[in-house]
């Protein structure tokens, strides 16, 4: 079978593998999709943490069973999966966070991903297609991630939220914490990803930072209050530490968005707040199911995230443009032949 492999950062090879062969506890898939999302072009820039190379990368999948032994599951249904393979025994295991787990293996990052025309996943990683199309299952393990960080903020009706970073991550936490019905704040440097929440009616105030007085524009939207959820989905270093100004006395910070460094917080200003300062990593089975439930209900519509389309065999030659701001990536779908 074929292979695509990330040998080195910004290097990309094709090579052929035979195909796996499935083991007791385990699913062999037939990959049909594959998302590409900020973990996969951060790892083919070199800034992705817990990774080495070589890596085959491909954690958004959407795949047809050819064999397994999964209760439930059977030869050509149609899935996709937890990408976030746990070990069931330590302590976030056994308290119901598997998305942390302490020794977490996650495919595309930690071992190899689903950029290969087969692959063998555990069997307890599999969630059911229940009908959705091929698009739909490759985009519910993003939008998972912001469901996932709504969730964990605890997002309220008709408080203000701001949501720095219009990639595919923040606009599912976008489109999550309107669900929940928060009055949504988006704010990015790049006015065509703004344009894109405004025209979906994803967000219903913008900031663009590189122009806007950010605290003035804040306190105009929220009568001076400033808001009680901040979340970053960039895994910008500066933007990450300057976002503590922005929330309300009393507000909770949660972090999406991932990068190498250290966080550097003022402790008077995170004092003074009583603020609660979060990490959101990942997902679980509770929110991948409400993410296929908000998708049968037409709550989302993922058709407005793909914004390009490749064939596998065009990745090498691609994916080096999709790091560029001016090709206007939201995301990019690669189809296996």
């Amino acid at each position: 079978m074929k292979i695509l492999v990330c040998e080195t950062p910004f290097r990309f090879e094709y090579s052929e593998a035979p195909a796996p062969i499935r083991t007791e506890g385990n699913t062999l898939l037939k990959i049909k999709r594959i998302g590409i999302c900020g973990t996969d072009l951060h790892a083919f820039e070199g800034t992705q943490p817990y990774f080495n190379y070589p890596r085959i990368l491909g954690h958004e999948l959407a795949a047809e069973i050819v064999e397994t032994d999964a209760t439930g599951f059977a030869k050509g249904d149609v899935v996709t999966i937890i990408p976030y393979f746990n070990c069931g025994h330590c302590i976030a295991c056994r308290n119901g966070k598997p998305n942390c787990c302490a020794s977490l293996n996650v495919c595309g990052v930690h071992s190899d991903g689903g950029m290969q025309e087969y692959f063998s996943v555990p069997s307890y990683s599999l969630i059911h297609g229940q009908g959705l199309s091929l698009d739909e299952l490759a985009l519910t393990e993003p939008l998972a991630i912001g469901a996932h960080g709504i969730r964990r903020a605890d997002a309220k009706p008709g408080e203000f939220a701001l949501i720095i970073g219009a990639g595919p991550i923040g606009i599912a936490a976008m489109e999550f914490a309107k669900i929940a019905g928060t009055r949504v704040i988006a704010m990015d440097i790049n006015d065509k990803r703004l344009q894109f929440c405004k025209d979906k009616n994803i967000a219903g105030y913008l900031i663009n930072p590189a122009v806007d007085d950010v605290l003035e524009r804040l306190k105009e939207i929220t009568n001076g209050d400033m808001p009680t959820l901040v979340i970053d989905a960039t895994g910008n270093r500066k933007a990450i530490n300057s976002a503590l100004q922005y929330l309300a006395h009393g507000g909770r910070y949660v972090l999406i968005g991932l990068q190498r460094e250290e966080i550097v917080l003022s402790h008077p200003e995170f004092h003074k707040r009583e603020a609660t300062l979060m990490s959101s990593r990942n997902a679980t089975r509770q929110d991948f199911e409400f993410v296929i439930g908000c998708l049968k209900k037409k709550l989302i519509d993922p058709a407005n995230y793909i914004t390009h389309r490749v064939k596998f065999s065009e990745v090498k030659d691609e994916f080096a443009g999709w790091l560029k701001p001016v090709n206007g990536v939201i995301k990019a779908i690669v189809e296996m032949e």
